[in-house]
């Protein structure tokens, strides 16, 4: 039997915004549509792995975003000490995925090569580019490169029992999905395959992104490898809140994604 794994979605920051900023073209309607942002966890009977790292409070102050609860403190919500974390996967290097690297001395990063040869080489000679990464995130990746605590991944790889790596792209050139074993089927951690559902449901992309083709191909790969569309889970979108049941009574924030959605 494959190992299954409880599933959490933790939220840390908030960005309130509107529908024109979520879709490449814009959105002729333009009402609002805020981001939440997460870092996920994948808890066993032998392991916990974690998905992302988000980013710290004075990134939040630069970028004008709204810390929530700090990522240590939605971890310890769940039973985790981050200076315990031994596995962390990092879906791409973006700010909003990558940063806090110093709460977690013990951890092995995975990474694709193809992301950390893209946010090293010369597409971060384009400030345009380069504006979604923070230096200081990459340089500390590069440190962790020195100190034997990155593994590197081309393409598709298991790091775990029941937990899969797939390289996809489109939004970053070394974009990877996390699929999952729980007790409802294979769940699939987009991260940003797809911001929201809307993205994906409605064939519009989030304008971030490195190639068309490959994003609306990575999108399909992802739900290939889930159980079902119900099993997909979309980077940023809030409504994933509104779906999933909370990881304990009274604790707001942080839900369930190893059990059936409400419907």
């Amino acid at each position: 039997m494959v190992a299954t794994y409880e599933v959490f979605a933790i939220r840390y920051a908030h960005l309130e915004r509107t529908a024109r900023h979520n879709f490449l073209g814009g959105d002729e309607h333009d009402g609002p549509m805020p981001l939440d942002y997460y870092v996920w966890a994948l808890v066993g009977a032998d392991r916990a792995v974690l998905v992302d790292t988000g980013f710290d409070e004075p990134t939040a102050r630069r970028r004008g975003r709204q810390i929530v609860r700090p990522v240590a403190d939605g971890l310890k919500a769940i039973g985790i000490s981050p200076d315990r974390v031994e596995h962390i996967v990092i879906s791409h290097m973006h700010y909003d995925h990558a940063g806090n690297h110093d709460l977690f001395p013990r951890a092995r990063y995975h990474v694709q090569d193809a992301e950390l040869a893209y946010c090293t080489g010369r597409c971060m000679g384009d400030p345009e580019v380069r504006a979604i990464f923070e230096a200081g995130d990459v340089c500390a990746m590069i440190d962790k490169i020195f100190a034997g605590r990155v593994e590197f991944h081309e393409g598709a790889a298991e790091i775990a029992p029941g937990i899969m790596l797939h390289k996809v792209g489109g939004h970053t050139q070394g974009m990877q999905i996390v699929r999952v074993a729980t007790r409802r089927g294979w769940v699939v951690l987009g991260s940003d395959t797809a911001h929201f559902y809307r993205n994906l449901d409605e064939g519009r992309p989030f304008p971030i992104l490195d190639n068309l083709a490959a994003y609306m191909e990575a999108q399909r790969t992802a739900l290939q490898l889930a159980s079902s569309r119900q099993h997909f889970i979309p980077g940023h979108d809030p409504l994933v809140l509104t779906l999933y049941p909370s990881a304990r009574p009274g604790l707001e924030g942080v839900v369930r994604l190893d059990v059936p959605p409400r419907t």
